[in-house]
């Protein structure tokens, strides 16, 4: 843990991004406590620029306070990228680890489907699979889920086929390991390092996937997120241009936050570069 550490503070970037992502995490969490009504509600006049009629960051057509949006928005588009990104990192890797480990017939059938999946543009899908569900955080999480997980499959195919000829994984073999037993316990562990890193970026991807859905009105209307105030005010932007700008620069700041430390833990858990300290 020390290594790992001394290796990610290195990169100032990744450390101003772990700083950044607190301060987003912070403010979601307290968000019920600094702004307790609901941000939904209509709280005094309409299109206030910020700074006037008590409005932080000034309010949207309808009077809603857009820094009570951003606050309680932080939560939902947090939420539903960390779902989302388990989801599929969970998917992904029990389909590439599959592929990777028995190879042969099970590994063609496996690559076809991901390669059928990756055929179609992710965003694209998206749209048609919440489309045909009803707008909602579920249907929104299972489908970034489902256009994502193909990454993760090949990523952890690749990492399996590497490891699966490798003398530890023979020696289990040759005690009678079962193959369940092989995978959780010798081979997967040796691959969490990409798998992380992936994760951590597609955390990112999901949010912004879902400011996108929520923009063209296929967020869950009950929820505040920061697609869903762009999309509000996106026939504002020459009257009212900050009910869309102050939600587009926390979009941009956390997905910018989460990509430096992606790569602040891609450069962590590098091997060669462990092996250089």
């Amino acid at each position: 843990m020390v290594q790992f550490w001394r290796l990610f503070r290195r990169n100032r970037s990744a450390v101003l991004g772990l700083v950044i992502l607190g301060l987003v995490i912070l403010m979601a969490a307290t968000a019920h406590l600094i702004f307790p009504d609901d941000p939904f509600r209509l709280a005094g006049r309409s299109m206030s620029p910020p700074g006037e009629n008590g409005f932080l960051l000034g309010s949207d057509s309808l009077g809603r306070d857009v820094a009570a949006g951003i606050a309680h928005g932080a939560k939902t588009s947090l939420l539903i990228g960390l779902m989302a990104t388990l989801v599929a990192v969970g998917l992904g890797t029990l389909m590439g680890g599959l592929a990777g480990y028995y190879g042969g017939l099970i590994d063609d059938i496996l690559m076809r489907v991901t390669e059928m999946f990756q055929t179609i543009p992710s965003f694209v899908f998206a749209i048609l699979l919440v489309a045909i569900m009803k707008p909602s955080i579920e249907s929104i999480v299972i489908a970034i889920a489902v256009v994502s997980w193909p990454a993760v499959a090949r990523l952890v195919r690749g990492e399996f086929l590497s490891l699966r000829g490798r003398e530890f994984v023979q020696a289990c073999h040759t005690l009678g390991m079962s193959d369940a037993r092989i995978i959780l316990r010798e081979i997967l562990p040796n691959c969490l390092s990409p798998i992380i890193v992936i994760g951590s970026l597609m955390v990112a991807t999901a949010i912004l996937i879902e400011s996108g859905l929520a923009f063209l009105g296929l967020g869950d209307p009950n929820i505040m997120s920061w697609g869903f105030q762009i999309g509000a005010g996106r026939t504002l932007l020459r009257s009212a241009w900050w009910v869309c700008t102050f939600p587009g620069i926390a979009i941009l700041i956390t997905v910018l936050a989460i990509n430096l430390v992606g790569e602040g833990l891609n450069d962590a858990l590098n091997p060669r570069l462990r092996e250089r300290t």
